[in-house]
């Protein structure tokens, strides 16, 4: 069987027309297909993926043209763009084409109180994402669909505001290719700007089991989370620095069920390959009962002392993403342990002392 995606390199792979059974040579038709505009040319490609999607097993170009009422010429052409205009995975084998079981999920039947929580998550998902993403806009339109008209009318105003922002179609091409490898367990080629925070380090390319997939609210970005065969380690890669994606045909075995998950609960926000460290704070009395009002981490452990403040305890695996959380309530919280963190903290803070100390610029 001829999968269409089996190896893609930032982008959809190629059919060769001579090496189909089945595939209609370029035929004399070439005017058959009448000018229409772009909404009746999606409604025609709506009807070809249904149409396939009814028949899992797979269907001929001719019953396909006869159904449309198009020309098997056309049909062609609404195959391959399918998949390199709009990411459908398509396969073809023996003559008979299909639609990957994977493109598509099971509707959806909620409750209302089920819809009202996915309401929230594509708020919040909308409020940390900083680019446009066709397929999050989709997914909101899909959902405004189970919403109550207060809801949807809410939503459609979100996907307006989410349209005037800026589109990333390399990066929402990335992370299509990254789902689909995860969900189909393949090993990925990546190439990864690694330099962010040290200019000395160069791109790498890294061969990755994806396991997870995970947004970011504090740093409005998306990470891959997996296993590093150049490394020989699980590790975190974030999606916008990805260079480039190549699916690849090999297979993994996913990891137990729960296991990522379970060492992504020990992360403050994403970063779960770091040695372990134990942060020990001191909040003063003025910020107490707001830092008692949320668990930050899982690990914290807390203690009201006899001032009023808060000692605060956690154990976090590093400690570079905790640091911009510390450093957000200013002068009310103390560094304790450990002393590299308290160090460090404490350097940034004098220089942003002595840079707020002269005049402005």
């Amino acid at each position: 069987m001829t999968r269409t995606g089996d190896t893609t390199a930032a982008g959809p792979g190629r059919r060769g027309q001579s090496t189909v059974a089945g595939a209609p040579a370029p035929d004399s038709d070439a005017g058959y297909e009448p000018a229409s505009a772009k909404r009746d040319r999606l409604a025609r490609f709506y009807r070809v993926v249904r149409y396939l999607a009814d028949h899992p097993e797979g269907v001929r170009i001719d019953a396909v043209a006869r159904f449309v009422g198009m020309s098997p010429r056309t049909v062609y052409r609404d195959l391959r763009a399918l998949e390199d205009e709009i990411g459908i995975p398509v396969w073809s084998e023996a003559g008979r084409w299909g639609v990957e079981a994977s493109a598509f999920l099971p509707p959806l039947r909620l409750t209302l109180g089920e819809a009202m929580t996915f309401f929230l998550a594509a708020r919040l998902l909308a409020r940390y994402a900083d680019e446009y993403d066709p397929d999050m806009a989709a997914a909101f339109q899909k959902l405004a669909e189970v919403l109550p008209p207060v809801l949807a009318a809410h939503l459609a105003r979100t996907l307006d505001q989410l349209a005037a922002r800026p589109a990333d179609a390399p990066f929402s091409q990335h992370v299509r290719l990254l789902t689909r490898a995860w969900a189909e367990s393949r090993v990925v080629e990546i190439t990864y700007e690694t330099g962010a925070y040290d200019a000395a380090r160069a791109t790498r390319v890294a061969r990755v089991q994806p396991y997870l997939i995970e947004p970011s609210a504090a740093g409005h970005a998306l990470y891959l989370i997996g296993f590093d065969e150049t490394r020989g380690a699980v590790r975190t890669f974030k999606i916008e620095r990805i260079r480039a994606v190549s699916v690849t045909p090999a297979r993994f075995e996913p990891p137990e069920a729960g296991a990522v998950e379970a060492r992504l609960g020990t992360a403050w926000d994403i970063i779960a390959d770091q040695e372990m460290v134990e942060v020990r704070l001191s909040f003063s009395a003025a910020v107490a009962e707001r830092v008692l009002e949320a668990t930050w981490h899982p690990s914290q452990r807390t203690e009201r002392t006899p001032d009023g403040g808060l000692l605060w305890r956690a154990s976090v695996p590093g400690t570079l993403e905790i640091r911009a959380w510390i450093l957000s309530w200013g002068a009310e919280v103390e560094v304790l342990a450990p002393a590299e963190l308290r160090a460090e903290l404490g350097a940034a803070l004098r220089a942003a002392a002595a840079r707020y100390g002269g005049p402005r610029g």
